[in-house]
Parts: structure tokens; sequence; C-alpha cells
């Protein structure tokens, strides 16, 4: 049975998350240290006592999700070595399954999340916008409800659940049009603002730079790409390219599951706070299998399940 490592995306953050593993272990607590020291605020702090309102900003969420992330895989790393044939991560989790490969370090992948978080929170700012769930609509119905609308998909995150970005108008006008195409539910989503969209193009724009004063590398194993639902290139620069499109493009999960599953891979695990992307994995197929890491007892029922 092959292996995919998979790594939490924005909205999965919860206070008290890394907590237990930087208790448990100088090497996880050394980390969180480490991010306090690279981004210049109590990270550690804000990850495992809150405020939540704090911990939801997209400029602390990012690099918390993150360095939460990493911990979890470092520690099944050390209670299990375990090789993955391949990597995935949904928008910033992404971000995650680069560093775990080898493509960017622990420090810079820090410093891009925490940019990277700023500078769509500044996007949603300067213009109001949304997102809405849409569940169980045909291809032809979602097509006709960006069509009528204006709103654009944002996530692809199985064949019976995509999400749209859109204007505030747009997003309230998504959820009238829904009902009248008979689509089953649309559900707007508490979110800063329309991510995945040309909304979040200040965002890209900003970020270009940032990208360019830190170091890529070829992957040590596939990592899979949000925006071309295929294995990322090993040319660093194309990598670059392709990261800087996520912000604006289309974040495609279910294409990188099938990928996945060209791979060989029949088992999936996630790291990070929460399950969402272990639960979109079965939606997808329901013949996968799935574990998480997110804290030291799920860890101990991973290591258990891997065997």
């Amino acid at each position: 049975m092959s292996d995919c490592c998979i790594f939490a995306g924005q909205g999965a953050q919860t206070p008290g998350m890394g907590k237990d593993f930087a208790e448990a272990d100088a090497e996880a607590m050394a980390l969180f240290d480490k991010a306090n020291a690279v981004l210049g605020f109590d990270l550690k702090k804000i990850c495992f006592e809150g405020p939540a309102e704090e911990l939801t900003k997209s400029n602390v969420c990012q690099p918390a999700i993150f360095v939460t992330s990493y911990a979890a895989y470092l520690a099944l790393q050390k209670a299990r070595k375990t090789d993955f044939a391949c990597a995935a991560g949904l928008s910033l989790g992404e971000w995650g399954a680069l560093c775990v490969a080898g493509v960017l370090d622990f420090d810079s992948t820090l410093k891009v999340l925490e940019a990277r978080g700023r500078f769509m929170q500044e996007a949603c700012e300067a213009t109001p916008s949304g997102m809405i769930a849409i569940v169980g609509a045909s291809a032809e119905q979602l097509s006709a409800l960006c069509e009528k609308t204006g709103c654009t998909v944002a996530n692809i995150n199985s064949a019976a659940q995509q999400v749209l970005s859109g204007s505030k108008d747009a997003i309230a006008a998504a959820a009238t049009a829904a009902k009248e195409l008979g689509i089953k539910r649309a559900i707007p989503l508490a979110t800063a603002g329309a991510f995945h969209s040309p909304f979040m193009a200040p965002a890209r724009e900003k970020l270009a730079p940032v990208l360019d004063t830190v170091t890529f590398s070829a992957p040590k194993f596939p990592v899979l790409s949000n925006v071309t639902g295929k294995p990322h290139s090993n040319d660093p620069a194309v990598i670059k390219a392709t990261m800087l499109e996520q912000v604006t493009g289309t974040t495609n999960w279910a294409a990188d599951v099938e990928a996945a599953k060209a791979l060989g891979c029949t088992r999936f695990v996630e790291f990070g706070p929460g399950k969402v992307l272990s639960g979109l994995v079965k939606k997808i197929d329901a013949a996968l299998a799935t574990c998480n890491v997110g804290d030291l007892a799920s860890l101990g029922e991973t290591v258990a399940a891997l065997g």
C-alpha cells in the first residue's frame, strides 16, 4: 500500500493546536520557538491559547497551521519512519507539502505564508467579497450559475462539492440563483473574502517579489499541484510560477486525489488540525483509506493503522 501525505488548509485552525506535540517533545517546542523568532510575534502563544479571533487572521492562521502540520509530520516520522509516494495540500497546505519534499526550508515556508496570508487579508479588506459552497450541482448547473452571477470556481473539492468566489453581491445572487437552477444546496461561507479568484490579484502581485527572495529546489518526491492537478515540475522556476498562479487560480483538490491514485496511493495521511481533507478524500473515493495526525491521540491511532 502506497501512502500520500496531505496537509490541511485554512479554516482548520483551532486554539490549542500543536500544544501537546510541543509539550511532549523538545524538538517540536523548538519549532514553535523558531517560528516566533522568524515571524517576530508570539505565534506559539496564539496556537496554544488563542484567542480564536487572532488565530483566524490570515497572516497568523497560515503560518500557524503550517507549523502545527509540520510538527505533526515530524512526530509521525519519529514514532514510525514513513516514506510517502507523494504529497499534496489544500491551498496553504500545498506549501507544507512542498516543504516536506525539500522544495523550501522551514524558515522560508514560514516567511512566505506570513506574507501570503497578510497580502490575501489586505485584498479581502480592499474589496468586499466572499465564497459559497455548492453541493450537488451538475457541470451544466455550475456553469449556468457562474454565467448568471459572475462568480468563479475557487475550489473543486469533489464531483459533488465546489466552492465559488465572487463579490458580496454575486455571492448573494448565487444563493438565490442556485435554488432557481434546482441545485441541491448553496451555503455561504464565513471567509474573509473571495480566495482563489481574480479578487486576489493584488496579493499575487505583492507575493511575487517575496518568492524571489526564497530558494526553491526540485522536490525529493512528487508534490501534487492544486492548479494543474498533476505533480509539480522539477524546475524550481516553474514551481514558483505555479504557486503564484495558485493565489488567483482554482484549487482542484479532486484532481490531486486522482493524481495520487494514479501514482499508486491507496491511503492518505492528513497532517494538521482537523480531518477536513480526510473527509473530502472519502467523498471522492470511499474505497481509499485515510488517517490523520493532529494531536498525540490521533498520532497513536495512525501509527497503529500504518502497522
